[in-house]
């Protein structure tokens, strides 16, 4: 099934360069000028990925991710043309998977993208056993692409997810801010370290939400993150 994305962007003209470049690369592209615009095209379309605008008119970017986050997980790589850091990490509070300042180069958006997509692949050749990961009452379906903890469903970006896979696959293993980056999103530049804060923080809120008072992933100062707290790996 061919691959689509929805670009919300209210310059017509960047549009425009990024349909021609997308469907070169063989996808479907729909397209939004604003955010109300853009909310009834996920609903009507079903992308396999947003591209989304910042800055626009009547609803900003900010909260056009908010509001598709309370019905999916959607994937969204956030565009912005403000290098600010709490842009940058507000937008990945809210559920953004990844972000690039404009200007950009069409290849790293395509390397973005793919990265991104690549967390919601399922492995075809995955047994049952192995598709399964657990640590006492969480756990993750890597080919069911879910995630609990004691049956109460944890919902989660690709991102989170595949934090969530590497955490559980490797209990023991501290991965600083790098490491992380690499895993999860394919590239691993200094400067975005501060993206993974912002998706352990949300995976923290949802983990803590489904199961108060346990902390599943621990922080280890000066090093980075490591999974356990006060649970038995």
């Amino acid at each position: 099934m061919q691959r689509s994305v929805l670009i919300v962007d209210d310059d017509a003209q960047l549009r425009r360069v990024l349909v021609d470049f997308l469907q070169k690369e063989n996808w479907q592209t729909h397209e939004a000028a604003d955010g109300i615009e853009a909310l009834k095209a996920v609903t009507r379309c079903h992308p396999s990925i947003i591209i989304l605008d910042l800055t626009m008119p009547h609803l900003d970017g900010m909260e056009v991710c908010r509001r598709v986050r309370q019905t999916s997980q959607i994937p969204i790589l956030m565009l912005t043309a403000r290098d600010d850091e709490v842009d940058k990490l507000l937008g990945l509070e809210l559920g953004a998977d990844d972000y690039l300042v404009k200007p950009f180069s069409m290849r790293e958006l395509a390397a973005r993208m793919k990265a991104i997509l690549r967390r919601t692949q399922q492995d075809p050749g995955s047994t049952q056993e192995d598709s399964l990961l657990h640590c006492q009452n969480l756990v993750l379906d890597i080919r069911r692409h879910t995630a609990s903890i004691g049956g109460s469903k944890l919902s989660l970006t690709p991102i989170e997810f595949s934090m969530l896979e590497l955490f559980l696959r490797h209990p023991e293993q501290v991965f600083n801010r790098l490491q992380l980056l690499e895993a999860t999103h394919g590239f691993a530049f200094e400067g975005y370290e501060r993206t993974v804060d912002a998706h352990i923080r949300n995976l923290r809120r949802k983990m803590e939400a489904a199961a108060p008072g346990t902390k599943y992933i621990q922080t280890v100062y000066g090093i980075g993150y490591k999974l356990g707290g006060n649970i038995d790996v």
